[in-house]
């Protein structure tokens, strides 16, 4: 004697809607019926549903299942691609888990891009916004290379930057921009990229590049702090702008 529907469904672990939805999309073959109508399945069926309930464990859906070829052909081809699916997910939650672990070591904001927990302390506000905006339009190498750069502690000469008034005097601008060349000089030359970023860029176009880097300083920072990063490029590239040395020959005098 077989079993009824609801026999068969405790057998395999599932329910009366699983079997009867299986028979509608005809992944369960239809039973014989008794003489009172009832259905009466065979081993094979119940072979048949834990055949499906296998494979749903393993991943499949129900649509891959009835794809299948007949018969009990195993479906490698698309177990391959669920284990690539499931390696790239298991990738992605370690990473996750990863960035989760730096946040809390160093207490970070998650406004700033990964990779860069390490020198949260150092930063300011307006240093920890900038470095989101660099994240919307630089390369992932060149955020690596920027989360290189920065020391882990904020500095004197970061602090003299953070505090500088917007009308703080021309000769405290020059000595700061001064004291901050050297370093910038030294960073030039282990990425020279800095020097040239359009080809580390996330964006389509220099015009996009400039236009986010430009509006985030000038929102970011004040006036002085502007020209004082300005005034350190120059000295570190060895370049001079004639309306800076005009604006140092008007404050002396």
């Amino acid at each position: 004697m077989g079993w009824s529907t609801r026999q068969v469904a405790q057998l395999a672990g599932t329910t009366l809607r699983a079997v009867r939805h299986y028979h509608e999309i005809g992944l369960l073959e239809e039973p014989p019926r008794r003489a009172n109508n009832y259905k009466e399945y065979e081993v094979r069926h119940l072979v048949r549903l834990m055949r499906i309930r296998r494979l749903s464990a393993l991943g499949l859906s129900l649509e891959q299942i009835a794809a299948l070829p007949a018969g009990d052909v195993d479906p490698v081809d698309e177990l391959d691609t669920i284990d690539a699916d499931l390696a790239q997910t298991i990738k992605n939650l370690q990473r996750i888990r990863t960035e989760i672990a730096a946040v809390r070591e160093h207490r970070a904001s998650v406004d700033l891009p990964a990779g860069f927990e390490r020198v949260a302390s150092g930063l300011t506000d307006a240093d920890r916004s900038l470095i989101t905006v660099y994240s919307s339009v630089f390369a992932d190498e060149a955020m690596n290379d920027l989360s290189e750069m920065l020391p882990s502690e904020m500095i004197e000469l970061d602090q003299q930057f953070a505090d500088l008034a917007e009308d703080a005097d021309v000769a405290s601008r020059v000595r700061l921009a001064a004291e901050l060349a050297p370093g910038l000089r030294a960073h030039y030359a282990e990425y020279p990229w800095l020097a040239d970023p359009a080809p580390n860029a996330a964006v389509d176009s220099k015009a996009a590049l400039r236009d986010a880097v430009d509006q985030a300083m000038t929102e970011l920072y004040n006036i002085a702090q502007i020209e004082v990063v300005y005034r350190a490029h120059l000295l570190a590239t060895d370049q001079t702008d004639d309306r800076l040395e005009r604006i140092e020959d008007s404050d002396g005098r």
